[in-house]
């Protein structure tokens, strides 16, 4: 029951729905484009999209797993892991097997995405490849930098992930492209947001993110301008998908101006997991939204 309770906290369990859904968002608007959906499409990328953001996590964990143990303050990990608790630091699940996890599940995604025709399964085993390679600079380059170049080009990786779900079934073209770029200020935003929550911690660990580079307003007004940058975009890919796309992203992005108005009134961690709900509440509105304008005539 430990094991399994452990195991919980690496792989954030209670949000395991949402990695799935949100690459089955890109694989249902590029089928709506190109054609051709069957229950085993949208069966494999589900599990592709599970496994291979599942072992981004691990990851994570596992490049971390020593400065963790510096942690001050528990209240961004109660949030994120179900049973509270960071399984490699306390020593509930050994570095061994973490790194053996995500081995295990990038090659169960590796071997799923085997089974996609060419050339898309190149187009998602490259994207995979990436955002592993992506998410190891962004972890080891935020400990040592003066510029957040490590947010920057980290974050990629996450803005890629509905692209990938996209490209299984869909070629390289302006959706794509425009999923990405609503997509990717959001990603940014989102990670001032967690950093801006944990800035405790990640003082305590020497960690070179947004609010420690540039203060509590700093970070604030990092979240705000690409909140808005968000906004802008998430105008032209709703001009694309539709009038039922852009209800959902209006819905969504009144979420992002509220949890904006909390971060700018407090500028204060406490402020910051106030608003950090509101975000994930705009993807999930995000992803019913595209995936209904995909399915729906």
């Amino acid at each position: 029951m430990q094991t399994l309770r452990a195991l919980g906290d690496l792989t954030r369990a209670h949000f395991i729905v949402i990695w799935p859904l949100l690459f089955c968002s890109g694989l249902l608007l590029a089928l709506d484009t190109y054609g051709g959906f069957s229950f085993r499409t949208l069966i494999l990328a589900a599990f592709i999209g599970l496994f291979g953001f599942e072992a981004g996590l691990v990851l994570n964990d596992y490049i971390d797993r020593n400065l963790d143990r510096r942690d001050v303050d528990g209240t961004l990990t109660r949030y994120w892991r179900p049973f509270h608790e960071r399984p490699l630091p306390s020593g509930k699940i050994t570095s061994e097997a973490a790194l053996r996890l995500f081995l295990l599940l990038a090659a169960a995604a590796a071997v799923l995405i085997a089974f996609l025709p060419y050339p898309h399964s190149l187009y998602v085993a490259g994207i995979m490849a990436y955002s592993y390679a992506a998410e190891s600079f962004y972890q080891v380059k935020k400990r040592d930098q003066t510029v957040p170049i490590a947010q920057v080009l980290g974050r990629t990786d996450f803005a890629l992930f509905p692209v990938a779900g996209y490209l299984v079934a869909g070629s390289p073209d302006t959706t794509a492209l425009l999923y990405f770029l609503f997509f990717y200020p959001w990603t940014l935003a989102h990670l001032a947001v967690n950093d801006l929550a944990d800035i405790t911690n990640d003082r305590a660990k020497g960690m070179a993110t947004i609010p420690v580079l540039y203060g509590m307003s700093g970070a604030a007004r990092w979240v705000l301008l690409f909140t808005v940058a968000h906004g802008l975009l998430a105008v032209i890919f709703a001009w694309a998908l539709g009038p039922i796309a852009a209800g959902g992203f209006a819905l969504g992005f009144t979420l992002l101006i509220l949890a904006n108005y909390r971060i700018l009134s407090g500028k204060t961690a406490g402020a910051a997991m106030r608003a950090l709900p509101l975000f994930h509440a705009s993807l999930l509105i995000y992803i019913v939204a595209i995936i209904t304008a995909a399915v729906v005539p």
